[in-house]
């Protein structure tokens, strides 16, 4: 069943940095823009280049890791009786595994549960090749479809050229000059593409998804600098790579804790999930009182780890702080339930985050001396306009910013014209 779309999803969705959603949106507009600055420049060739290079590569980006797990787990799990939706990280803690089978939700989940803990070092190795498999094929995905656009625009070329120039003779030679030996004075004909390597930290990049296309991402930043065709083509990869990163990665975080920050000393927290500011759970809570009685008892629940791990996942424990974990994704659920699917990881320090959140935004409300629907009213509008900045300024500055740049170091340096095509030309013309 498709999940309802409300305001409060779509605030959610695009101010979440761990979500691909607002990365595709940023990427689309850098793509777009990229495109059309390279149509701009006057070669259509460039343009059905770049055209490839980018939409291609956003598809490989996005989907190949998701794809070649789904695939994988069928390849690898299956044949073991592994159930890929155990997430490993339970392992680490022997109370918490005992808790999580405790209150497992269905037989099928408990039998699961029972199977990995019987298996733990499979089921970790399994966990490691797929992350591995999935990132490599990946990978080499993407070398394949650079592979593919050298030799389409090379022939595009090579094309445009014997139909404009009707010269025979460099018909015939064309054919005998390869279109990697035209660039070789430039990457050195490297066709080594860099492995992932996975050293500290390892856990973050294996279950975080942004943290996923990052690795790919490192992989084609490098392809596209080793083998860049020419000068041109190496600086219009440093500033499209080097606007990439920067906004796609480290400009939305930094963006969302400055808005956050701005917004506190107005006595409006923002840090919560959209989705819980949104909510009329939390009014209603705030209303009545019940939010405070909420907060005191997931805090005396509190005493360790595992006893607030099994406070969490418990369904008898009705608590405020819970279904906002819920609603933020930090607890997952069994699909079509309210039922903790205790196969996945909760983050506790995410999970007590909540808690402390909803404390900050209450005690703002209790000393803002506004109604509760003009102090909500003031938070909600200050979330909007945090979101929509963020998303916007790194929109601006991927699909606007970033290839006006290139169009006009392309003019003030490397020139106009597109390099790829002169030197094939040239090439061409010292076979006669």
């Amino acid at each position: 069943m498709i999940p309802k779309i409300t305001a409060s999803t779509i605030y959610s969705t695009l101010g979440n940095n761990s979500s691909k959603v607002p990365l595709a949106i940023k990427d689309i507009a850098n793509s777009c823009g990229l495109t059309a600055a390279s149509y701009m420049s006057g070669d259509n060739a460039e343009g059905k280049d770049r055209f490839i290079d980018e939409f291609g590569t956003q598809a490989i980006w996005l989907w190949g890791i998701p794809g070649y797990k789904i695939a994988l787990d069928f390849a690898m799990y299956k044949p073991f009786k592994i159930d890929p939706m155990v997430d490993v990280r339970i392992l680490k803690n022997p109370d918490i595994l005992k808790a999580a089978k405790e209150f497992a939700p269905t037989k099928e989940i408990l039998k699961s549960l029972e199977n990995v803990a019987s298996h733990q070092k499979l089921a970790k190795n399994l966990n490691m090749a797929k992350f591995g498999l999935s990132t490599a094929l990946t990978a080499i995905s993407y070398l394949g479809l650079t592979k593919f656009r050298h030799n389409y625009t090379e022939k595009q070329i090579k094309k445009e050229i014997l139909n404009n120039k009707k010269d025979s003779f460099i018909k015939q030679k064309s054919a005998q000059v390869p279109f990697s030996s035209a660039f070789s004075s430039v990457h050195g004909g490297n066709k080594n593409s860099a492995s992932p390597t996975f050293t500290g930290g390892v856990q973050d990049f294996i279950f975080d998804p942004v943290k996923n296309l990052m690795i790919v991402d490192g992989i084609i930043t490098g392809e596209r600098l080793s083998h860049s065709k020419n000068p041109q083509d190496f600086l219009g990869y440093v500033i499209k790579e080097g606007s990439f990163w920067a906004f796609m990665y480290a400009a939305g975080p930094l963006i969302a804790k400055a808005l956050e920050k701005h917004a506190d000393a107005k006595g409006k927290s923002i840090d919560l999930d959209a989705r819980v500011i949104f909510g009329e759970q939390l009014q209603k809570a705030m209303k009545d009182g019940s939010l405070r009685t909420h907060l005191d008892a997931f805090k005396a629940a509190d005493k360790s780890d595992v006893d607030i791990y099994k406070f969490a996942v418990n369904p008898k424990n009705k608590n405020l702080v819970i279904d906002m974990a819920k609603k933020s994704d930090i607890i997952e659920l069994v699909k079509g339930t309210d039922l903790v699917d205790t196969r996945r990881y909760i983050d506790l320090d995410g999970l007590r985050g909540i808690q402390a959140k909803l404390e900050k935004l209450l005690s703002q409300f209790e000393n803002s001396g506004e109604t509760l629907d003009e102090f909500l009213k003031s938070v909600r509008k200050h979330k909007k306009v945090a979101v929509l900045k963020n998303i916007g300024a790194c929109i601006g500055a991927l699909g606007v910013l970033a290839p006006a740049i290139m169009l006009l170091t392309r003019k003030l340096g490397t020139g106009k014209d597109y390099q790829v095509r002169k030197d094939i030309e040239e090439k061409l013309a010292n076979k006669k």
